[in-house]
């Protein structure tokens, strides 16, 4: 083993320290992924995805009748597929996409020409600020927190709903997640509540983990969601139990 003195790259991330903390980036990954796809010189897009941008597969468009000649499959497949991932290993420091790429991925089979677009797209967005990063904060803290979220049905393909979570410790992002659920929610307070559940059962692992590292973490925990009726639901057991009692 050797000694290399303190860390500052490692597979493309860069860790730089300061007095406020410590910050993870993958700035240079970001510019060689920009300038491989030829994209340097482009204008930078504002969002990750277009707003109410609606992709489709190519079973949806055939199933719908849907289907435009200008939408073509792309015939590099394999180079729709590398980008994705090379985006996908991107969120490790940039939660601000990944949405944008959990979406993106889902059409790695058979990509058309929207689908490429809309990763292009991503590569601009990324080209505003490709230093951005995560912070690790240098004060102590014993405070979770998290945050979550879900649309309803907003899969066309399988109208299942997306869940989005994040958890910090203190003021540092330690978690996150954009995922599409396992069954199809029936109102939208059914999705923000199997949003709610994931969550809580991120945050359960997460103090089990503090815990096998001697952490202190103080509880409750608290987390927020803009449902009303999601939080009804949450919270019905509790009053059904003391009501019982």
């Amino acid at each position: 083993m050797k000694d290399l003195g303190e860390l500052k790259f490692f597979l493309g991330i860069e860790v730089a320290r300061s007095k406020d903390g410590i910050i993870m980036s993958q700035r240079k990954y970001a510019l060689e992924l920009i300038s491989e796809m030829g994209l340097a010189g482009a204008k930078p897009a504002g969002t990750p995805l277009e707003s109410n941008l609606k992709l489709t597969s190519v079973e949806y468009d055939t199933a719908v009748g849907t289907s435009k000649c200008e939408d073509k499959l792309i015939e590099d497949i394999g180079a729709y597929q590398t980008l994705v991932g090379r985006l996908l290993y991107l969120t490790m420091t940039r939660i601000d996409i990944a949405f944008a790429v959990q979406t993106l991925s889902q059409y790695m089979h058979k990509p058309k020409q929207s689908h490429w677009e809309a990763a292009l797209r991503v590569v601009k967005y990324v080209k505003t600020s490709p230093g951005l990063g995560l912070l690790m904060p240098s004060e102590g803290t014993d405070k979770l927190r998290a945050y979550c979220d879900s649309d309803w049905g907003g899969c066309l393909q399988t109208r299942k709903s997306i869940t989005g979570y994040l958890v910090k410790f203190g003021n540092a992002l330690i978690s996150w997640k954009s995922k599409k659920q396992d069954t199809v929610a029936r109102s939208s307070a059914e999705a923000e509540f199997r949003s709610i559940a994931s969550t809580v059962a991120e945050i359960t692992w997460l103090i089990r983990l503090f815990n096998e590292l001697e952490v202190d973490v103080s509880l409750p925990v608290d987390l927020f969601c803009d449902s009303k009726a999601a939080i009804q639901i949450a919270a019905y057991p509790i009053f059904h139990e003391g009501l019982n009692t």
